[in-house]
């Protein structure tokens, strides 16, 4: 059957244009920043080994993008191919989400000439070596994923053949490798017992990392569909994004129960109730970010109505964010810190990269597409 293909090609308004300006400024601090140094850029110091570019731009970036290998997942290896016009959005999503953190490494790394070490110099005890490589082999992996919306556009037939060939293997290999840096990430502050907070350290923090980036990517998918069908014209699948967000209250169930459950072994649910910063920093993230959802998620009138799941993914994200800045930058011990506006134009400019070639991608590819099931590459 032939696959119908509705693209979507808005004008560039004054919000392209202003995400324009504001990519521009940020890679120009980016060229700044590798040309002077970290020190006349940023406010870190030696005991703070890393700002917002990790804290924010990789943990959360990386986490967001996750839903990428669940809708890939739930559409080549569950069989779910109603989720199929909602695939290729999220799967751009997530390389530009994966391009981005890979990016960020490279602007927070002290010598970024000499990233290429990683290749050649392997430390496989190290997690770091892990999420470095786990990072680089799925952007590949996504990029392949997606690469088809660029073989369509320019009539490649033979590279469209073998990428829908090969595409069941590359979502089997790119959920393994998801899973595994996901929860790698986790695995970075287990050594630093001493320097993360009670209230976010623990010992299962692999698994903790994982489930909350599943819940969090997922909620992405709802936010992109939603911001994506208002900005570029293109029909929302309310009906399906209400399934999705139908899977979300159970996701982050999970994850409440086992953090829940952690601290009450680790006897740390003392600290929950000292009425310091972090307690209140804490009652925040979990009370707005993770009950507030369940409840939400759990209402059939939130997940039949656009703007209530919009807004409950909302609050999912915000969770997500707000608890990898605790773990990595507020509940971390070390010198004070606040980003420079360097940092923060940065961060901005790669967010702006992101969104803008998004728009572009939709313009000028079939990013929104409808095929039969059974033809679904």
């Amino acid at each position: 059957m032939t696959a119908v293909v509705q693209q979507s090609k808005p004008s560039f308004g004054a919000g392209t244009i202003i995400l324009a300006g504001l990519s521009f400024f940020g890679f120009v601090l980016m060229i700044i920043r590798w040309a002077t140094g970290l020190g006349a850029t940023t406010a870190l110091v030696d005991s703070r080994g890393w700002g917002i570019w990790i804290g924010f731009d990789v943990l959360c970036g990386i986490a967001l993008a996750a839903g990428a290998f669940s809708v890939a997942a739930a559409v080549y290896i569950f069989q779910l191919k109603e989720f199929y016009p909602i695939l290729r959005p999220t799967v751009l999503t997530g390389f530009i989400g994966y391009g981005l953190a890979a990016l960020s490494i490279a602007i927070d790394l002290g010598f970024p000439h000499r990233i290429w070490h990683l290749l050649i110099y392997w430390n496989v005890h190290s997690p770091l070596f892990e999420v470095g490589w786990c990072v680089m082999t799925y952007v590949t992996v996504l990029g392949l994923e997606i690469s088809p919306i660029v073989f369509e556009k320019f009539n490649l037939k033979a590279p469209l053949k073998l990428i829908r060939a090969i595409t069941i293997p590359l979502v089997i290999l790119g959920v393994i490798l998801s899973t595994m840096h996901q929860s790698s990430l986790g695995t970075l502050f287990l050594p630093m017992a001493s320097r993360v907070n009670p209230l976010w350290y623990s010992a299962i923090l692999p698994i903790l990392f994982f489930i909350s980036a599943v819940a969090a990517g997922l909620s992405m998918v709802i936010i992109e569909a939603s911001l994506s069908a208002a900005g570029l014209n293109h029909r929302l699948e309310v009906r399906l994004l209400g399934k999705i967000a139908k899977v979300i209250p159970y996701v982050l169930g999970l994850y409440l129960g086992i953090r829940a459950i952690d601290m009450l072994v680790a006897g740390d649910l003392r600290y929950m109730f000292t009425g310091d910063l972090f307690s209140f920093l804490f009652w925040a993230e979990v009370i707005l970010g993770v009950i507030l959802p369940i409840i939400l998620f759990s209402m059939p009138t939130t997940r039949k109505n656009r703007y209530r799941m919009f807004w409950s993914a909302v609050l999912v994200v915000f969770g997500l964010i707000f608890n990898r800045i605790n773990i990595s930058l507020v509940g971390f011990d070390g010198a004070p810190y606040w980003p420079t506006w360097q940092e923060l134009f940065i961060s901005i400019g790669m967010v702006s990269i992101g969104a803008l070639v998004f728009v572009l991608a939709s313009r000028y590819l079939a990013v929104f597409s409808s095929h039969s099931p059974a033809n679904a590459e």
